[in-house]
């Protein structure tokens, strides 16, 4: 009988110290830990319930989304640690902080001019590679080192041909990270191949937002950049230049007007026949990001040329979405019928499909000065904040969970899965533009912690499992343009560091024989035969930017902005200036009564003075909290 008593002594034992780590640390049902006590049963059924009543603010967001507790009775372990002092969760992270300090407090410039040398043989190695086996087709598939266009073979396989028009795409897309990179020669000789080369009257049925933000934004960016005296590269004309990038861009943009046509709403069709039109076979349903992400480019356009036609159609299609807003969150939903002005997909959150509308709100006003953007920006902004942002309220101050966007129902603010997706890594760089340093550091933290943990991005991760959702990595730049903008605005090392493990992971997990490759699993590392645009056009340009602190663009007297495919556009005076007349009717909405008319003037886009000073020069984020987000995605 003696091992029964030694037994039972054991498993008393073992609830006794978990009831004591309950109430020793003030768990409740913190997602940062992974204790296998009940209440992990009580969290899953509680995860969806609505709450009934109205809480208080709590700085666990965690609590807010799975409810109240279960009420504590006689029978549980809390009564039996009454008098025992409970401390901080967050005493469980102080040990080992000093390993932070020590591997993030300093960057050599040595270390410095060896990554920047690397992002740029990076870029090199995917440029040249898709010059040698796969121009004038769109894409280089860099395992086999062939071209890849159009499936015209599968007219409904979208994930290509909704971004392949037969275009020579890459190099379009790359034509001013070229310059960026300090190869005039180069840039000369890729615009005199797309001058030469590039149509735009194929028989090609391409998304109207990719056309846009990759070709559209690349000509005319390029093009500025060629005519500009001002801008910051030197004169990188050349002799015989007629405008015929703006032309080309003139000429695409006319042939995706058609999507405009035709609609109940004003909220353009999400494809377009380069050749015909729309489809007649074309869906009634667009993203919320693809319909009101077209602003920044068709009103450059619009002002370079002096025609108001794009710019019109385009404010009218962001309007037309911000009509559409919930009365009682101020949210909007990810997917919309552009006949009936109906949400189909009412997931509101700053990922897939929502992203680059928020940016662009701000952005245009950036750009353009139009008040009616940032009044929309401002109260997109405040409704995030109320509805999808859970965590401490403060950054690196206070007890609770880090800040976490979340993905809500647009009209009860409830949460509608546990999922977050690499897109969503964009926004603490916006946050960044707009002056909110602190959360936006905290937000890059958890997305790096997962960097750190697989090496790469998963297209989706679910915190509450703490493992991906949805495997593949296509190289995707929002995390780098981040971590960019968070340095230009701290001058912290740390942020040299993140880029130097993104630079390091693409390296060691996505190089193959011509160039870099989408991940297809990224804990396996397996790999698909595909190197998207995007990864020359932004990831190895954001990468090259952040540690080139000498680039011209960093010493430049202007200023200058980058749009959601990383093209560089000046903020230049002439783009606040209309060669027409305002005539679209102000009633429709977008510029209610009930909203506040003065607005504060945004923050300045330039935040470094607003770090403390003590602060440049340490973590930008506590040990303790790091090593907190380090634990909640399962790095320890």
């Amino acid at each position: 009988m003696q091992w029964r008593s030694i037994l039972v002594g054991l498993v008393v034992l073992r609830l006794s110290l978990s009831c004591m780590l309950w109430l020793a640390f003030g768990l409740g049902p913190s997602w940062g830990f992974n204790f296998h006590l009940g209440f992990n049963l009580h969290k899953l059924d509680l995860l969806f319930r609505e709450e009934k009543e109205t809480e208080p603010r709590d700085n666990s967001w965690s609590q807010r989304i799975h409810g109240p507790r279960y009420e504590e009775t006689e029978t549980t372990c809390a009564s039996a640690g009454e008098e025992s002092p409970k401390r901080s969760y967050l005493s469980f992270f102080d040990g080992n902080k000093d390993e932070y300090v020590r591997r993030y407090s300093s960057f050599p410039d040595t270390l410095k001019a060896k990554m920047k040398d690397m992002a740029k043989e990076m870029f090199y190695f995917g440029y040249d590679n898709y010059m040698k086996y796969a121009f004038p087709e769109d894409e280089l598939n860099p395992i086999d080192c062939e071209g890849r266009g159009p499936d015209v073979q599968n007219p409904s396989n979208i994930n290509i041909n909704d971004v392949l028009g037969n275009y020579s795409l890459t190099l379009i897309d790359t034509l001013d990270t070229l310059l960026v990179l300090g190869n005039v020669s180069e840039f000369q000789r890729a615009v005199k191949l797309v001058i030469d080369t590039v149509s735009f009257d194929k028989d090609s049925t391409v998304q109207v937002f990719e056309a846009n933000i990759r070709i559209l934004g690349s000509l005319i960016s390029a093009h500025i950049l060629l005519t500009d005296p001002k801008h910051p590269f030197g004169n990188v004309g050349f002799e015989g230049y007629d405008n015929e990038l703006l032309h080309l861009a003139h000429d695409l943009a006319v042939r995706l007007l058609p999507a405009f046509e035709n609609t109940s709403t004003g909220i353009p069709y999400p494809r377009v026949n380069l050749k015909n039109g729309v489809p007649l076979d074309s869906v009634n349903e667009t993203c919320t990001a693809g319909a009101g992400s077209l602003l920044v480019e068709f009103g450059i356009l619009s002002r370079l040329i002096g025609d108001s036609t794009f710019e019109w159609v385009a404010r009218r299609a962001v309007r037309a979405l911000w009509n559409l807003r919930s009365n009682e969150t101020g949210l909007l939903g990810n997917v919309v019928n552009i006949q009936t002005g109906q949400w189909v997909g009412k997931q509101s959150g700053l990922g897939a499909g929502m992203d680059s509308f928020y940016e662009y709100l701000f952005k245009s006003y950036i750009l353009f000065g139009e008040k009616e953007d940032y009044r929309m920006f401002t109260a997109a902004y405040e409704s995030i904040q109320n509805h999808m942002r859970r965590g401490r309220e403060s950054c690196n101050e206070g007890e609770g969970d880090p800040p976490l966007y979340v993905n809500v129902n647009m009209f009860s603010g409830e949460i509608m899965n546990t999922w977050i997706d690499s897109l969503q890594a964009f926004f603490p760089g916006l946050q960044v533009l707009n002056g909110d340093v602190d959360d936006a550091i905290c937000l890059h933290a958890f997305y790096y912690a997962i960097w750190k943990r697989f090496g790469a991005l998963p297209e989706r991760y679910n915190w509450q499992l703490q493992a991906p959702d949805v495997l593949f990595y296509p190289l995707r730049p929002e995390l780098v343009e981040s971590t960019y903008l968070l340095y230009q605005a701290t001058k912290n090392p740390f942020y040299l560091h993140v880029g130097m493990d993104i630079l390091q992971s693409l390296e060691k997990n996505a190089k193959v024989r011509c160039g870099y490759a989408t991940l297809h699993h990224v804990v396996d590392k397996s790999k698909e035969d595909r190197m998207e645009s995007f990864f020359l056009s932004e990831t190895c340009k954001y990468l090259y930017l952040l540690f080139d602190e000498d680039n011209p663009l960093h010493k430049s007297d202007n200023k200058y902005i980058f749009t959601t495919e990383g093209h560089v556009v000046p903020i230049d005076k002439r783009f606040r200036e209309k060669q027409w007349n305002d005539d679209f009717p102000c009633e429709e909405g977008a510029l209610a009564e009930s909203e506040p008319v003065n607005q504060p003037a945004p923050r300045n886009i330039s935040n470094c003075n607003r770090i403390p000073e003590e602060r440049r020069y340490t973590l930008p984020l506590k040990s303790v909290y790091m090593r907190q987000i380090d634990h909640m995605v399962g790095l320890f």
